[in-house]
């Protein structure tokens, strides 16, 4: 008997908004694009800081995770992502050689998540109060800035 654990998590940011694609069998997938980041040292030249972007392909064909990623899954949303490694294999039309994809799988017992409120939206459907990207803080003295143009 062999024993295998196939599982993976990623957290990171949407690339773009879900792609949904209709099936021939009447079914419908869902595409999604995460982009995870990781830094580290140059040791062998400059020392110098470098930033990794790594792509990462999530498909899922639940009809209620489907309807759902349509409504909340937007290009920059922090999202969680559980699932298993996929790989499919094809030819394209006029080519020899196979071609290979990757991709995690969400399936029933996994799951996608949003870590991050829905862009100019709180809890209650009323605007939310997000810092700035670049970590300013809200005038004081009761100024609330509108009017005044964004400086990022």
């Amino acid at each position: 008997m062999s024993f295998g654990l196939n599982r993976v998590e990623l957290i990171g940011r949407l690339g773009a908004d879900v792609t949904v694609n209709h099936l021939a069998s009447g079914g419908r997938v869902a595409n999604l694009s995460i982009a995870t980041d990781e830094s580290y040292i140059d040791r062998n030249g400059s020392g110098e800081r470098v930033d990794k972007t790594e792509w990462h392909r999530v498909v899922t064909f639940q009809p209620g995770l489907i309807d759902m990623l349509e409504r909340h899954a937007k290009k920059g949303r922090l999202v969680h992502a559980e699932g298993k490694l996929q790989t499919r294999r094809w030819k394209k039309d006029g080519e020899d050689s196979n071609r290979f994809s990757t991709e995690i799988l969400v399936v029933p017992g996994h799951r996608v998540q949003f870590l991050d409120k829905p862009n100019g939206t709180g809890g209650n459907g009323d605007q939310a109060a997000q810092a700035p990207a670049n970590g300013a803080t809200a005038p004081a003295g009761g100024d609330d800035g509108l009017g005044q143009e964004i400086p990022f």
